[in-house]
This record gives C-alpha cells, sequence and structure tokens, in this order.
C-alpha cells in the first residue's frame, strides 16, 4: 500500500481490473462497507464525449454504523459522504485508491468527526490490505 501523502492511499494489483472490482467488494463487506454508487467512467467517457478511456470505476461505499455516527454529529457530513474509491486498469493489472476520511472530514472542520474518520480510515487501509493478500 502507498500513502499518497496529503490525499489518499493506494494499492498496486496484479489481477485485472474485474476481478480486482470483485475483490474489492468482498473486502469492503468485510469492513462493514457496503457500496453505494459505482460510476463507469470508460462508458460514461464514451457515451457523454465519445472517447475512449482505461477500464476505470468510481465507488462510493458506506459504512452505515459510521455514517450514521457522522450524520449524528453533523448533518452536512453527508456532503463528504460516501467514501470514495476509484479502481482502474493499470498495465496488465489494475490498481486501487482509497481517498484518506480524515482528509475529506477536515473539509468540515468539526472536531467531532476525526475519531470516525479515523475509524473509516483504519477500515479502509485494512480493506486495500487485504486486496493485497488475496
Amino acid at each position: 500500500m502507498v500513502d499518497r501523502g496529503d490525499y489518499a492511499f493506494r494499492t498496486g494489483l496484479d489481477e485485472p481490473y474485474e476481478e480486482a472490482l470483485a475483490k474489492l467488494e468482498i473486502a469492503l463487506k468485510g469492513e462493514g462497507f457496503g457500496i453505494l454508487t459505482s460510476v463507469d467512467m470508460r462508458a460514461t467517457l464514451k457515451e457523454k464525449l465519445n472517447v475512449e478511456f482505461r477500464k476505470y470505476r468510481i465507488v462510493g461505499a458506506c459504512n452505515p454504523p459510521l455514517a450514521h455516527r457522522a450524520l449524528s454529529q453533523e448533518l452536512e457530513a453527508g456532503l463528504v459522504l460516501p467514501c470514495t474509491i476509484v479502481v482502474y486498469e493499470e498495465g496488465n493489472g489494475s490498481s486501487v485508491s482509497v481517498a484518506d476520511p480524515m482528509v475529506v472530514v477536515g473539509l468540515l472542520e468539526n472536531p467531532a468527526l476525526r475519531p470516525i474518520a479515523a475509524e473509516a480510515q483504519a477500515k479502509l487501509k485494512r480493506v486495500l490490505e487485504a486486496l493485497q493478500k488475496s
């Protein structure tokens, strides 16, 4: 896993894109997340702009207990939910990047959200670790 420093965590996988997506869903479930949104950017860019692009998906993942705690602290927390993950084709494998919840929640400037974001961050790091092991 690579820490992108100021905004994300990333891991490269030897598996093809489709397999990475399937493994991601399983790893997310293992940490209590479900997938709320899944945007196929390749298809969207083809449809809207008639351009070719690599296989690329934006995934919105939600851990309901964490989301509930965050929304109970601040209703505007919905602006930074769900957790954003991107999966894309890279060479013969794929890449998975996760937006760092600590960075994202910092946009709201509410200290009560930090422990919730820290828990989400730990869970999402474990998701990436599980992808590396599987």
